[in-house]
């Protein structure tokens, strides 16, 4: 047998059709990848990939062999989830993006402690999915489009709107009265405003620069320290609404198409610890 190592490589190279995206996924860098391939054909005795500017494609021998060794690397993934869940059956790993488990996720970690004894949930955000086949987390937390949320449990739709501090919300008679407030902006999701605006009549513009922010947490605090107004995410503003620290000066909501997917390692109902967490983080 080859090294197990570059059959990974090759295998995650071949499924994502990329070296550096594989790379990522097996946290190694792209530079390893290739060296593990290059052994593998140096192995095999023929090329698996045919190299150009590009990037790679899979030679016709090749791709014969993909399907078997992802669906082996997928029957070796489920088994070693088995075997760390029977092990620590009170751990959960959850990984979700960085806004979700800010604050969606962290104002129902206490509900979770209090429906299993001894419960330990380990948090990892990251901005991608996880392959949950291949990767050590129990549930995942990230929004999605109808077209890729097959398979998952969706939560709550995503829809955005201006929020902003009451007392900035008393200047704002129209939408007009925007022009002259600063914008604030998440640069994941850059596009917020033009959306919000296009989808509500157009027409306005910022008469300042738009502070943009890497994490939507730190836009949102802003917004709460009174420097602007921010498109909020309705699944992430909730608790500000609800306490009163920030408000929507304007009624008009608007879905951005993309939904909160809830997605699982394990079968579902196959984890009792597991489906007594997914039935606590299901709408009311």
């Amino acid at each position: 047998m080859p090294p197990l190592n570059a059959l990974r490589a090759y295998e995650a190279a071949a499924r994502l059709g990329s070296f550096s995206t594989a790379a990522e996924e097996l946290c190694v860098t792209p530079a390893a990848v290739a060296q593990q391939i290059k052994a593998l054909e140096a192995w095999a005795g023929m090329m698996l990939f045919d190299r150009h500017a590009q990037g790679v494609t899979l030679t016709d021998a090749a791709r014969q062999s993909v399907p078997d060794l992802t669906r082996a690397f997928d029957l070796l993934g489920a088994s070693v989830h088995k075997l760390v869940r029977k092990a620590k059956p009170r751990s959960v790993r959850i990984a979700a993006l960085p806004g979700i488990a800010q604050f969606w996720l962290s104002p129902r970690l206490s509900s979770l402690r209090q429906i299993v004894d001894g419960l330990e949930v380990s948090v990892t955000t990251r901005q991608t999915p996880p392959n949950l086949m291949r990767e050590p987390f129990d549930l995942c937390l990230f929004l999605e489009s109808p077209s890729e949320a097959e398979g998952a449990i969706c939560l709550a739709q995503d829809e955005i709107f201006p929020v902003c501090t009451p007392e900035i919300s008393e200047k704002l008679r129209s939408r007009s009265d925007l022009a002259t407030e600063t914008w604030l902006s998440d640069q994941d999701w850059i596009d917020d405003w033009d959306t919000w605006i296009s989808a509500t009549g157009g027409g306005v513009r910022p008469s300042a620069s738009r502070p943009v922010f890497s994490l939507f947490g730190l836009a949102l605090e802003e917004a709460r320290n009174g420097a602007g107004i921010l498109i909020g995410h309705s699944i992430l503003v909730e608790q500000h609404l609800e306490r009163g620290e920030l408000v929507a000066p304007f009624p008009e909501r608007i879905a951005t198409g993309r939904q909160l997917c809830l997605r699982c390692a394990a079968p579902e109902g196959g984890d009792p610890v597991i489906a007594k967490i997914i039935d606590t983080l299901m709408p009311p």
